[in-house]
């Protein structure tokens, strides 16, 4: 992949220099596949990175005449105070205004060295499907069961950058293709628009909540509710009572196992009869770097030498039966023995050649 051409300081002055080097670095991000674009700015210039495939990797240093340039530009297409680089700002860039194949979140922070600006590019040309996502094919007809019926809910849990948005949308896209159902998500933001679903999204400097917008929406008659994630204990036990009175719910929770998701919806809610009669299905997974297959590894211009090029899901799930709810219940503590755990679904994707061990041992630990 041929690197970004970076015209001569000189000419950056001119009208057109920074907007013209600005749409050159995403349209190279959006090449590359990166998730985000992040500009550091110091005295000397700036550092450009791009997130490829969840890690970080620098790509261009502006020099100082330039930096600044490109900085305000950005600023002032996010319609933001161009001036105020002491004091953090969010905005928002159409897609019109790079030539972008979506809208652009922005987002700055004063830093010691200069000011840092983030910008997350939503490049997915649509929701993937239920294929696309690689799930081991017991995952995937666990989900899909799920699915097909008519109430209870689903947990999805991962640190950030783990998949779980892409699994929303691919559950989304299924469901709205599956058609006769009213589905109604709130989102944080809405990062892809699917056809035939109630969207929304929460403005919590206004006071929407992911609470309140659950509170309210449920006056909309759904029959499906996805909730973007679940930040607090009125959250938790609105999705709890949505899933046991007649709705199928969707929702994500930050926690590092199937255990430690049940074990955190517990305590936010409080409820463990709530929980017994509400919980299905629980997803946890990963994202793993997938071997470039250009180069098997070794490095080369298609994935920036990093040996890298996409990636795959490690997935471990675990189906509530009848011995959770007892415990529960009971107020024993409960117990999730997953179907597979995440090394085992690690060491089948290092077997089958789709990452390698440093990768697994990176993210997973094993």
């Amino acid at each position: 992949m041929e690197p970004i051409p970076t015209p001569d300081a000189s000419d950056l002055p001119a009208s057109d220099g920074a907007p013209r080097l600005l749409e050159e670095i995403v349209r190279e991000a959006a090449r590359a596949r990166a998730s985000d674009i992040h500009l550091q700015l110091a005295a000397d210039g700036a550092q450009v990175s791009f997130r490829l495939d969840g890690v970080l990797t620098p790509v261009r240093t502006l020099p100082a005449a330039v930096a600044p340039l490109v900085a305000g530009r950005i600023k002032y297409l996010a319609r933001l105070k161009t001036y105020d680089d002491s004091f953090p700002q969010d905005g928002r860039i159409g897609k019109a205004e790079l030539g972008a194949r979506n809208d652009l979140r922005v987002a700055t922070y004063p830093t010691v060295t200069g000011e840092k600006i983030v910008l997350r590019l939503f490049i997915g040309a649509g929701a993937h499907s239920l294929d696309e996502l690689a799930f081991p094919v017991e995952a995937r007809a666990a989900l899909e069961k799920f699915l097909a019926q008519r109430t209870g809910l689903l947990l999805l849990t991962g640190p950030a950058g783990s998949g779980k948005t892409t699994t929303i949308y691919a559950c989304l896209r299924h469901l709205a293709e599956s058609g006769g159902r009213h589905i109604i998500t709130i989102e944080d933001p809405v990062e892809q628009i699917v056809p035939g679903l109630m969207q929304t999204e929460v403005n919590e400097p206004r006071g929407l909540t992911f609470a309140k917008a659950a509170r309210h929406l449920l006056r909309q008659d759904p029959e499906v509710l996805v909730i973007g994630e679940i930040r607090d204990e009125e959250t938790a036990r609105i999705a709890l009572r949505a899933a046991q009175t007649g709705h199928l719910v969707v929702t994500t929770l930050h926690a590092g196992s199937c255990q430690g998701v049940i074990e955190r919806l517990l305590a936010l809610a409080g409820d463990a009869d709530a929980l017994a009669s509400a919980v299905e299905l629980v997803l946890n997974q990963r994202l793993l770097r997938r071997t470039c297959a250009a180069c098997r590894g070794a490095g080369c211009a298609e994935c920036f030498s990093t040996g890298y090029h996409g990636r795959v899901p490690a997935v471990e799930w675990f189906q509530a039966g009848d011995d959770l709810r007892r415990q529960l219940r009971r107020h024993e503590p409960p117990v999730c023995r997953p179907a597979r755990t995440l090394a085992e679904s690690a060491r089948e994707l290092v077997a089958a050649g789709h990452t390698n061990a440093a990768e697994s041992q990176r993210i997973i630990g094993a």
